[in-house]
């Protein structure tokens, strides 16, 4: 047993279904690995043809890459297409290319930051169209899904939420535990996810159910881990009062790091990733915030 006094919790797939987030992400990193990024590529006529295509059929590459990059700042996402459209020679540019390909293995095994620096030509590339492509990603993502379950989840926020969701988070509240959201996408105030969070009806607020809301920016690849470790020291917490909840790698990963109580909250039938987490060290798994089994532990 031990004393619980914050709570970092992952949002999408964890609390929020607002985002079906990894068909889009698929998609557009199909498009660029495969095409590169040439001019016009973020143009709005071929917005409308990603949108359209989002979905339609398996992408075995990209679909199983987002699988497993689930938690990782974005921008990492973008820079893994990027680097793997170098490596199939669709966009040419001075580099070391067998680093590049080290680098494309070390995201996939949930790395962001590389000691090894790329060619000035690369850092520079990188810098242009990580966050174009992520703000591209955006668009996508609010054509195919986001912006009508946003007004979907207006009228009826339930359907919405991970079953047990708000149950659990207010159970934390009233036993003194501070839940702070910690997401890889960015934090406008009154946008994007921040608006998706108020629309669930989670309020975010000094005392409130949700202390803070903290995410990334669209310019600075800031890891999760480097998020949460940076949380926990202006917390001055320790590792063990910490409870973690995520469905992706790298909050788990960073969690068990940190010494913290990890909770990975994913399908049943989500097997791959599951077994991931495991290996990965989290301590339990869960569906449901309603299992009997997960009140239990947590009483």
């Amino acid at each position: 047993k031990r004393e619980i006094l914050y709570a970092f919790h992952d949002i999408d797939g964890t609390h929020s279904l607002i985002r079906d987030w990894p068909p889009v992400m698929s998609i557009v990193l199909h498009y660029v690995s495969e095409g590169g990024v040439p001019d016009g590529y973020d143009s709005d006529e071929n917005l409308k043809k990603i949108i359209d295509m989002t979905g339609t059929k398996p992408l075995p590459e990209t679909d199983s890459f987002c699988i497993e990059s689930a938690g990782l700042s974005a921008l990492t996402q973008m820079e893994w297409a990027i680097r793997r459209a170098i490596d199939r020679g669709h966009i040419d540019i001075p580099c070391d290319k067998e680093d590049n390909r080290r680098k494309i293995e070390m995201i996939r095994k949930g790395e962001e930051i590389f000691e090894i620096p790329d060619s000035k030509e690369l850092t520079d590339f990188l810098a242009v169209h990580t966050p174009r492509l992520f703000k591209f990603y955006e668009k996508v993502l609010n054509g195919f899904c986001r912006d009508k379950n946003l007004a979907l989840a207006k009228k009826d926020p339930d359907r919405f939420i991970v079953d047990g969701s708000k149950e659990f988070l207010a159970y934390l509240h009233a036993h003194g535990v501070k839940n702070y959201f910690v997401t890889g996408a960015v934090v406008e105030k009154g946008m994007g996810m921040h608006e998706e969070v108020e629309t669930l009806g989670f309020e975010i607020g000094e005392g409130k159910l949700i202390e803070d809301l903290i995410g990334s920016t669209w310019t600075d690849k800031i890891p999760k881990d480097e998020i949460m470790e940076r949380l926990m020291k202006k917390l001055g917490a320790d590792g063990k009062n910490i409870l973690v909840i995520g469905d992706g790698r790298s909050e788990i990963s960073a969690g068990v790091k940190m010494g913290a109580l990890c909770v990975s909250r994913l399908e049943k039938k989500d097997t791959f990733r599951r077994n991931l987490h495991k290996e990965l060290g989290t301590h339990i798994l869960v569906e449901s915030y309603n299992e009997e089994d997960f009140k239990h532990l947590m009483a």
